[in-house]
Protein backbone atom coordinates (compact mmCIF):
# COMPACT_ATOMS: atom_id res chain seq x y z
CA UNK A 1 0.00 0.00 0.00
CA UNK A 2 1.14 3.61 -0.82
CA UNK A 3 2.94 5.62 2.10
CA UNK A 4 0.85 8.92 1.73
CA UNK A 5 1.39 9.88 5.61
CA UNK A 6 2.99 13.32 5.58
CA UNK A 7 6.34 14.32 6.76
CA UNK A 8 4.71 15.43 10.87
CA UNK A 9 3.15 11.92 10.89
CA UNK A 10 6.25 9.86 10.15
CA UNK A 11 8.23 12.39 12.77
CA UNK A 12 5.58 11.72 15.46
CA UNK A 13 5.84 7.67 14.80
CA UNK A 14 9.29 7.82 15.27
CA UNK A 15 9.72 9.75 18.21
CA UNK A 16 6.46 7.69 20.10
CA UNK A 17 9.15 4.58 18.95
CA UNK A 18 12.15 6.63 20.26
CA UNK A 19 9.88 7.14 23.61
CA UNK A 20 9.28 3.10 24.15
CA UNK A 21 12.92 2.66 24.05
CA UNK A 22 14.25 5.09 26.55
CA UNK A 23 15.08 4.34 29.93
CA UNK A 24 13.30 4.03 32.92
CA UNK A 25 13.95 6.39 34.82
CA UNK A 26 14.11 8.88 31.94
CA UNK A 27 10.38 7.85 30.82
CA UNK A 28 9.02 7.73 34.55
CA UNK A 29 10.71 11.55 34.51
CA UNK A 30 8.26 12.26 32.13
CA UNK A 31 5.18 10.83 33.00
CA UNK A 32 5.71 11.78 36.47
CA UNK A 33 4.63 10.40 39.75
CA UNK A 34 2.59 6.72 39.31
CA UNK A 35 -1.22 7.04 38.28
CA UNK A 36 -2.97 4.37 40.86
CA UNK A 37 -6.49 4.61 40.74
CA UNK A 38 -8.73 1.56 42.46
CA UNK A 39 -6.04 -0.08 43.53
CA UNK A 40 -4.29 -0.41 39.99
CA UNK A 41 -0.93 1.46 38.70
CA UNK A 42 -0.68 2.49 35.01
CA UNK A 43 1.99 1.14 33.27
CA UNK A 44 4.78 3.10 32.66
CA UNK A 45 4.57 2.98 28.55
CA UNK A 46 0.47 4.13 28.58
CA UNK A 47 1.36 6.94 30.98
CA UNK A 48 4.11 8.51 29.23
CA UNK A 49 1.54 7.71 25.71
CA UNK A 50 -0.69 9.53 27.80
CA UNK A 51 1.43 12.59 29.04
CA UNK A 52 2.88 12.66 25.09
CA UNK A 53 -0.75 13.00 23.81
CA UNK A 54 -2.01 15.61 26.49
CA UNK A 55 1.31 18.03 25.71
CA UNK A 56 0.68 17.89 21.41
CA UNK A 57 -2.71 17.12 21.05
CA UNK A 58 -4.53 20.43 21.67
CA UNK A 59 -8.41 19.25 20.61
CA UNK A 60 -9.39 16.12 20.89
CA UNK A 61 -11.83 14.28 18.44
CA UNK A 62 -15.23 15.18 20.17
CA UNK A 63 -14.01 19.02 19.75
CA UNK A 64 -13.51 19.11 16.19
CA UNK A 65 -15.36 18.99 12.98
CA UNK A 66 -16.63 15.25 11.98
CA UNK A 67 -14.10 14.98 9.27
CA UNK A 68 -11.12 16.73 11.15
CA UNK A 69 -11.88 13.84 13.98
CA UNK A 70 -11.52 11.30 11.84
CA UNK A 71 -8.64 12.27 10.45
CA UNK A 72 -7.47 12.78 13.95
CA UNK A 73 -7.86 9.01 15.27
CA UNK A 74 -6.57 7.61 11.82
CA UNK A 75 -3.23 9.71 12.24
CA UNK A 76 -2.90 8.70 15.72
CA UNK A 77 -4.00 4.94 14.74
CA UNK A 78 -0.63 4.59 12.39
CA UNK A 79 1.49 6.63 14.85
CA UNK A 80 1.35 4.05 17.43
CA UNK A 81 0.50 0.79 15.33
CA UNK A 82 2.88 -1.17 13.43
CA UNK A 83 2.84 -2.68 9.92
CA UNK A 84 3.98 -6.37 10.88
CA UNK A 85 4.61 -8.11 7.45
CA UNK A 86 1.80 -10.67 6.72
CA UNK A 87 2.26 -12.18 3.09
CA UNK A 88 -1.54 -11.75 1.77
CA UNK A 89 -3.35 -8.64 2.30
CA UNK A 90 -5.95 -7.87 -0.24
CA UNK A 91 -8.89 -5.29 -0.22
CA UNK A 92 -12.27 -7.02 -0.95
CA UNK A 93 -15.77 -5.80 -0.99
CA UNK A 94 -18.48 -7.52 1.04
CA UNK A 95 -22.18 -7.19 -0.57
CA UNK A 96 -25.03 -6.27 2.12
CA UNK A 97 -28.71 -5.86 1.09
CA UNK A 98 -27.95 -1.55 1.09
CA UNK A 99 -24.55 -2.08 -0.71
CA UNK A 100 -21.40 -3.28 -0.77
CA UNK A 101 -18.85 -2.06 2.00
CA UNK A 102 -14.97 -2.33 2.00
CA UNK A 103 -12.82 -5.42 3.54
CA UNK A 104 -9.11 -6.18 4.20
CA UNK A 105 -8.26 -9.41 4.37
CA UNK A 106 -4.86 -11.03 5.64
CA UNK A 107 -3.55 -13.78 6.08
CA UNK A 108 -0.15 -14.91 6.65
CA UNK A 109 2.40 -17.34 4.86
CA UNK A 110 2.53 -21.44 5.56
CA UNK A 111 -1.13 -21.34 7.56
CA UNK A 112 -2.95 -24.82 6.76
CA UNK A 113 -6.11 -24.06 4.12
CA UNK A 114 -8.98 -24.00 4.58
CA UNK A 115 -7.56 -21.75 7.53
CA UNK A 116 -9.58 -20.42 10.70
CA UNK A 117 -10.81 -17.16 10.35
CA UNK A 118 -11.82 -13.82 12.24
CA UNK A 119 -14.02 -11.55 11.28
CA UNK A 120 -12.72 -8.35 12.77
CA UNK A 121 -14.56 -5.31 13.76
CA UNK A 122 -12.55 -1.74 14.43
CA UNK A 123 -13.20 1.03 17.45
CA UNK A 124 -13.88 4.60 16.92
CA UNK A 125 -17.42 4.94 19.02
CA UNK A 126 -19.32 3.96 15.61
CA UNK A 127 -18.32 6.94 14.44
CA UNK A 128 -14.78 7.04 13.90
CA UNK A 129 -12.05 4.95 12.60
CA UNK A 130 -11.69 2.80 9.22
CA UNK A 131 -9.35 -0.24 8.09
CA UNK A 132 -6.61 1.89 8.79
CA UNK A 133 -7.93 2.15 12.64
CA UNK A 134 -8.31 -1.84 12.89
CA UNK A 135 -4.69 -2.69 10.51
CA UNK A 136 -1.95 -2.94 13.18
CA UNK A 137 -4.18 -5.51 15.16
CA UNK A 138 -5.44 -7.51 12.21
CA UNK A 139 -1.78 -7.62 11.14
CA UNK A 140 -0.86 -9.16 14.88
CA UNK A 141 -3.67 -11.62 15.18
CA UNK A 142 -3.32 -12.94 11.74
CA UNK A 143 0.73 -13.31 12.27
CA UNK A 144 0.58 -14.53 15.99
CA UNK A 145 -2.74 -16.79 15.59
CA UNK A 146 -2.07 -18.46 11.89
CA UNK A 147 -5.32 -17.43 10.91
CA UNK A 148 -6.77 -15.53 8.30
CA UNK A 149 -8.34 -12.30 9.74
CA UNK A 150 -11.04 -10.05 7.89
CA UNK A 151 -11.77 -6.52 9.18
CA UNK A 152 -14.51 -5.01 8.23
CA UNK A 153 -15.02 -1.39 7.58
CA UNK A 154 -19.15 -0.97 8.32
CA UNK A 155 -20.98 2.07 7.82
CA UNK A 156 -20.17 5.27 10.25
CA UNK A 157 -22.54 7.24 11.96
CA UNK A 158 -24.13 10.02 12.08
CA UNK A 159 -24.77 9.76 8.12
CA UNK A 160 -25.47 5.84 8.89
CA UNK A 161 -26.62 5.84 12.52
CA UNK A 162 -28.02 2.71 14.37
CA UNK A 163 -29.12 -0.65 13.59
CA UNK A 164 -26.64 0.40 10.33
CA UNK A 165 -23.36 -0.73 11.69
CA UNK A 166 -25.10 -3.75 13.31
CA UNK A 167 -26.75 -4.98 10.16
CA UNK A 168 -23.19 -4.35 8.30
CA UNK A 169 -21.59 -6.68 10.43
CA UNK A 170 -24.29 -9.51 10.04
CA UNK A 171 -23.91 -9.01 6.78
CA UNK A 172 -20.06 -9.45 6.89
CA UNK A 173 -19.91 -12.47 9.16
CA UNK A 174 -22.75 -14.18 7.30
CA UNK A 175 -20.82 -13.61 4.02
CA UNK A 176 -17.81 -15.20 4.85
CA UNK A 177 -19.72 -18.25 6.36
CA UNK A 178 -21.22 -18.26 3.17
CA UNK A 179 -18.26 -17.85 0.53
CA UNK A 180 -15.84 -19.64 3.03
CA UNK A 181 -14.63 -21.67 -0.07
CA UNK A 182 -13.77 -18.35 -1.65
CA UNK A 183 -11.67 -17.20 1.03
CA UNK A 184 -10.17 -20.60 1.61
CA UNK A 185 -11.25 -20.59 5.23
CA UNK A 186 -13.28 -23.01 7.78
CA UNK A 187 -17.13 -22.50 8.25
CA UNK A 188 -16.70 -24.18 11.48
CA UNK A 189 -13.60 -21.65 12.55
CA UNK A 190 -14.98 -18.82 12.00
CA UNK A 191 -15.12 -16.17 14.91
CA UNK A 192 -16.09 -12.29 15.73
CA UNK A 193 -14.00 -9.90 17.21
CA UNK A 194 -13.71 -6.08 17.59
CA UNK A 195 -12.54 -3.14 19.84
CA UNK A 196 -14.53 -1.17 21.96
CA UNK A 197 -17.56 -0.49 19.60
CA UNK A 198 -16.41 -3.17 17.18
CA UNK A 199 -16.16 -5.40 20.18
CA UNK A 200 -19.94 -4.54 20.63
CA UNK A 201 -20.68 -5.32 17.12
CA UNK A 202 -19.08 -8.56 17.75
CA UNK A 203 -20.98 -9.28 20.93
CA UNK A 204 -24.04 -8.44 18.63
CA UNK A 205 -23.26 -10.72 16.43
CA UNK A 206 -23.20 -13.44 18.50
CA UNK A 207 -26.05 -12.77 20.25
CA UNK A 208 -28.03 -12.18 17.02
CA UNK A 209 -26.68 -15.03 15.23
CA UNK A 210 -27.18 -17.42 17.86
CA UNK A 211 -31.43 -15.77 17.94
CA UNK A 212 -32.00 -16.93 14.43
CA UNK A 213 -30.42 -20.38 14.99
CA UNK A 214 -32.89 -21.64 17.50
CA UNK A 215 -35.49 -20.66 14.81
CA UNK A 216 -33.59 -21.94 11.65
CA UNK A 217 -30.05 -23.66 10.99
CA UNK A 218 -27.90 -20.29 10.72
CA UNK A 219 -24.50 -19.95 10.88
CA UNK A 220 -23.11 -19.25 14.25
CA UNK A 221 -19.12 -17.86 15.50
CA UNK A 222 -17.15 -20.09 16.17
CA UNK A 223 -16.48 -17.57 19.60
CA UNK A 224 -16.00 -14.07 20.05
CA UNK A 225 -12.92 -11.83 21.08
CA UNK A 226 -13.70 -8.63 22.78
CA UNK A 227 -11.54 -6.30 23.23
CA UNK A 228 -12.58 -3.96 25.97
CA UNK A 229 -16.45 -3.71 24.46
CA UNK A 230 -19.28 -1.34 24.77
CA UNK A 231 -21.57 -4.00 26.40
CA UNK A 232 -24.44 -1.29 27.71
CA UNK A 233 -25.06 2.58 26.98
CA UNK A 234 -28.11 2.51 28.76
CA UNK A 235 -26.13 3.50 31.90
CA UNK A 236 -22.93 4.82 33.06
CA UNK A 237 -21.02 1.56 35.37
CA UNK A 238 -18.63 2.53 38.52
CA UNK A 239 -15.74 2.21 36.24
CA UNK A 240 -17.23 5.80 34.77
CA UNK A 241 -16.60 7.57 37.98
CA UNK A 242 -13.67 6.14 38.65
CA UNK A 243 -11.83 6.84 35.28
CA UNK A 244 -14.24 9.08 32.94
CA UNK A 245 -11.68 12.22 32.84
CA UNK A 246 -8.72 12.49 31.38
CA UNK A 247 -7.38 9.13 30.40
CA UNK A 248 -7.67 8.22 26.56
CA UNK A 249 -11.72 7.55 26.56
CA UNK A 250 -13.31 9.94 28.43
CA UNK A 251 -17.00 10.45 29.87
CA UNK A 252 -17.74 13.28 27.72
CA UNK A 253 -16.18 11.32 24.41
CA UNK A 254 -18.76 8.42 25.70
CA UNK A 255 -21.56 10.59 25.69
CA UNK A 256 -20.61 12.06 22.33
CA UNK A 257 -20.18 8.68 20.56
CA UNK A 258 -23.84 7.85 21.84
CA UNK A 259 -25.63 10.97 20.80
CA UNK A 260 -24.19 10.47 17.07
CA UNK A 261 -24.89 6.82 16.93
CA UNK A 262 -28.22 6.24 18.52
CA UNK A 263 -31.21 8.43 16.84
CA UNK A 264 -33.36 7.64 19.49
CA UNK A 265 -31.67 7.83 23.36
CA UNK A 266 -34.33 5.01 23.99
CA UNK A 267 -32.78 2.63 22.06
CA UNK A 268 -29.85 2.18 24.31
CA UNK A 269 -31.95 -0.60 26.01
CA UNK A 270 -31.97 -2.33 22.43
CA UNK A 271 -29.90 -5.60 23.18
CA UNK A 272 -28.39 -4.93 19.71
CA UNK A 273 -26.99 -1.54 21.60
CA UNK A 274 -26.90 -3.24 25.19
CA UNK A 275 -25.69 -6.68 24.82
CA UNK A 276 -25.50 -6.74 28.43
CA UNK A 277 -29.41 -6.34 28.46
CA UNK A 278 -30.08 -9.09 26.38
CA UNK A 279 -32.66 -11.62 27.77
CA UNK A 280 -31.24 -14.96 26.90
CA UNK A 281 -27.51 -15.56 26.23
CA UNK A 282 -26.99 -19.48 26.76
CA UNK A 283 -26.30 -20.65 23.52
CA UNK A 284 -23.61 -17.32 22.36
CA UNK A 285 -20.26 -18.41 21.40
CA UNK A 286 -17.46 -18.45 23.76
CA UNK A 287 -15.66 -15.54 24.54
CA UNK A 288 -12.22 -13.80 25.13
CA UNK A 289 -12.82 -10.63 27.04
CA UNK A 290 -10.31 -8.57 27.96
CA UNK A 291 -10.79 -5.22 29.29
CA UNK A 292 -8.51 -2.21 30.66
CA UNK A 293 -7.75 -1.62 33.77
CA UNK A 294 -8.20 2.21 33.42
CA UNK A 295 -11.07 2.91 31.31
CA UNK A 296 -14.67 3.94 31.74
CA UNK A 297 -15.75 0.45 29.94
CA UNK A 298 -13.53 -1.80 32.63
CA UNK A 299 -17.05 -2.64 34.45
CA UNK A 300 -19.28 -3.34 31.74
CA UNK A 301 -17.10 -5.20 29.92
CA UNK A 302 -16.41 -7.74 33.21
CA UNK A 303 -20.23 -7.79 33.70
CA UNK A 304 -20.48 -8.88 30.53
CA UNK A 305 -18.02 -11.50 30.92
CA UNK A 306 -19.79 -12.57 34.19
CA UNK A 307 -23.22 -12.80 32.85
CA UNK A 308 -21.94 -15.25 30.02
CA UNK A 309 -20.14 -17.42 32.68
CA UNK A 310 -23.58 -17.37 35.08
CA UNK A 311 -25.50 -18.90 31.64
CA UNK A 312 -22.52 -21.48 30.91
CA UNK A 313 -20.85 -20.05 28.42
CA UNK A 314 -17.40 -20.75 28.36
CA UNK A 315 -15.85 -17.22 28.74
CA UNK A 316 -12.59 -16.01 29.62
CA UNK A 317 -11.81 -13.04 31.46
CA UNK A 318 -8.43 -10.98 31.24
CA UNK A 319 -8.36 -7.41 33.01
CA UNK A 320 -4.90 -5.79 31.75
CA UNK A 321 -5.14 -3.54 34.89
CA UNK A 322 -2.07 -1.15 34.28
CA UNK A 323 -3.64 -0.05 29.90
CA UNK A 324 -5.99 2.09 28.76
CA UNK A 325 -8.19 2.20 26.93
CA UNK A 326 -7.36 1.58 22.91
CA UNK A 327 -3.75 0.45 24.11
CA UNK A 328 -4.45 -2.47 22.05
CA UNK A 329 -3.83 -0.53 18.93
CA UNK A 330 -0.40 0.78 20.08
CA UNK A 331 1.75 -2.24 18.89
CA UNK A 332 4.20 -0.31 17.58
CA UNK A 333 5.48 1.19 20.88
CA UNK A 334 5.63 -0.44 24.53
CA UNK A 335 5.15 -4.03 25.49
CA UNK A 336 2.33 -4.29 27.43
CA UNK A 337 -0.10 -4.01 24.02
CA UNK A 338 1.85 -6.90 22.62
CA UNK A 339 1.88 -9.06 25.49
CA UNK A 340 -2.47 -8.28 25.38
CA UNK A 341 -2.09 -9.20 22.05
CA UNK A 342 -0.38 -12.02 22.42
CA UNK A 343 -2.69 -13.75 24.84
CA UNK A 344 -5.80 -12.96 22.56
CA UNK A 345 -3.67 -14.58 19.99
CA UNK A 346 -2.84 -17.89 21.84
CA UNK A 347 -6.72 -17.70 23.01
CA UNK A 348 -7.83 -17.70 19.30
CA UNK A 349 -5.29 -20.48 18.37
CA UNK A 350 -6.95 -22.81 20.61
CA UNK A 351 -10.28 -21.68 20.33
CA UNK A 352 -10.73 -22.03 16.51
CA UNK A 353 -8.51 -25.00 16.00
CA UNK A 354 -9.81 -27.11 18.38
CA UNK A 355 -13.47 -26.19 17.11
CA UNK A 356 -11.86 -26.85 13.81
CA UNK A 357 -10.60 -30.02 15.29
CA UNK A 358 -7.36 -29.63 13.53
CA UNK A 359 -3.41 -29.52 15.03
CA UNK A 360 -2.94 -26.43 16.94
CA UNK A 361 -0.53 -24.66 15.23
CA UNK A 362 3.19 -23.75 16.95
CA UNK A 363 2.96 -19.96 18.22
CA UNK A 364 5.05 -17.49 15.95
CA UNK A 365 8.41 -15.88 17.42
CA UNK A 366 7.33 -12.50 19.05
Amino acid sequence: MTDIHPVPERLARLAARGLGRLPTAVKRAIAGRPLCIDGQVMDLDAQVGMRVLGLTVSKTFESLPLAEGRAQIASEAWIFGDELFVEEVRDITIPTPEGGIAARLYRPAGIRRPSAALVYFHGGGWVLGDLGASDSVARFLAHHASITVIAVDYRLAPENPFPAAVNDALAAFTHVTERAGEYQVDPAAIAVGGESAGGNLAAVVALETARRAREAHSPVPAMQLLFMPVTDLSRKHPSYALFGKGLFLTEDQMDWYKAHYLPDPAQATDSRVSPLLADDVHDVAPAYVAVAGFDVLRDEGEAYAHKLRDAAVPAVLRRHSGITHSMVNATGVGTAPREALLEAAGALRMGLTSRAGLTVPEAKAR
